[in-house]
């Protein structure tokens, strides 16, 4: 990715880290380890499938609502319990306000760059789809913020 950052303006870069620091930005997963295993950010983070990218992380979450197989299937089967509370996806997705990376069918996952299948890169390729995720995730980080505060209304 250094190549790819190395390409874009730092004003550009510095507006997209000031999104990022939003609380939009951020999840909440159990931070407590089952069987000294690490936990689901853990997972995420060092992953080379997912590389910390969240579209990614729901996408393995909504496999695992519908026992499908994902990289991180057996770190959220750990925490089968946690899923469990929300009763099914998209009671999660509404749980966290994520409506607005979900698809119109309710169910599948609007990611922030062509997805193809984990055996394909999780990163953008070349600047062109850098700024498309960045667009993306600047988009749902907005969306989510706004929804957030209505909830707080």
């Amino acid at each position: 990715m250094a190549h790819i950052i190395g390409e874009v303006p730092q004003e550009e870069l510095d507006q997209f880290f000031l999104v990022c620091s939003t609380v939009g930005a951020y999840m909440v997963f159990p931070a407590r380890k089952i069987d000294r295993k690490p936990t689901i950010n853990g997972v995420r983070g060092l992953n080379s499938k997912i590389k910390d990218r969240f579209h990614l992380t729901l996408e393995c979450i909504r496999r695992h609502y519908q026992n499908q197989d994902s990289p991180l299937g057996e770190a959220l089967a750990r925490y089968a319990d946690y899923f469990e509370l929300f009763g099914g996806f998209e009671g999660y997705v509404d749980f966290f306000l994520l409506q607005d990376l979900i698809g119109n069918d309710g169910t599948s996952i609007n990611f922030f760059i062509p997805f193809h299948g984990f055996d394909t890169a999780p990163l953008p390729a070349d600047v062109d789809e850098y700024r498309v995720y960045k667009n993306n995730v600047t988009a749902f980080i907005t969306a989510r913020n706004q929804r957030i505060a209505l909830q707080s209304v």
